[in-house]
């Protein structure tokens, strides 16, 4: 009877115990910067953290964008023209981030180039006063998926590490989520990109506005008042 009762006492503590490690493991991605949607034992070599300075800020954004001219980690290396690692001011104080390249993208190599990046352009020469190489703009994907489809689950995943090394060289004071996957990627969140905008929310340490993405403005003209309010916000924000 009481080795019965040793062995169940016995295998009840082993499935405590693999459930508590099981949660800590959890937590430990969750926390993890680097490690977002990712197979924790299979992090890519490429995206290490790094010490960041002022002074070679673009001479690292340009080395991991080297590292990643050949990227095959997801599907979309079979079908992309270019990848669009990004492009601007390695100093900028706002950063802009989009869904992922378009077909204009994709054929130059260069973040929002097309009809909805001309709008992105007049927003922040026109809107806010600034030259498009003042900010900096990227994209969650750094390769188009064909058709323009929405990003899937494990696109996101293999690409966002990338993103999240990015921000944190250029440390901006804004970041701009530009649509929907932009947004919500970030914020970790599913609620809808109308009940988020409109007001500051927190991406490790840095204060994150979403709005809606230029191409929604193209079809919609009338959020582009919403989306001004957003601007201003950040405007402000940005003031000495």
């Amino acid at each position: 009877m009481d080795e019965s009762f040793s062995n169940l006492d016995r295998n009840k503590l082993q499935t405590e115990l693999l459930h508590a490690v099981k949660g800590l493991k959890g937590q430990v991605i969750n926390q993890n910067s680097l490690s977002v949607g990712m197979d924790w034992k299979k992090m890519p070599q490429e995206i290490k953290k790094v010490k960041t300075d002022s002074k070679n800020k673009e001479e690292q954004l340009t080395k991991i964008c080297r590292e990643m001219a050949d990227c095959q980690l997801c599907q979309l290396a079979k079908t992309r023209h270019n990848l669009v690692f990004g492009d601007g001011n390695p100093h900028a104080q706002i950063v802009f981030v989009g869904e992922a390249p378009g077909a204009d993208e994709d054929e130059q190599g260069l973040p929002f180039v097309g009809r909805a990046g001309q709008l992105l352009t007049d927003i922040i020469v026109k809107g806010m006063k600034l030259e498009r190489k003042e900010v900096y703009i990227c994209n969650i994907l750094k390769c188009r998926p064909p058709g323009n489809r929405n990003p899937l689950p494990d696109e996101i995943s293999k690409c966002e590490p990338f993103l999240k090394k990015q921000l944190q060289i250029i440390s901006p004071k804004i970041i701009c989520a530009l649509g929907t996957f932009a947004a919500q990627t970030l914020l970790k969140t599913d609620i809808p990109i109308s009940a988020l905008r409109g007001r500051f929310h927190s991406y490790e340490g840095i204060k994150l506005m979403p709005t809606y993405h230029p191409a929604y403005l193209l079809r919609n003209p009338s959020a582009k008042k919403p989306v001004w309010e957003d601007v201003q916000m950040i405007m402000k924000e940005t003031q000495p």
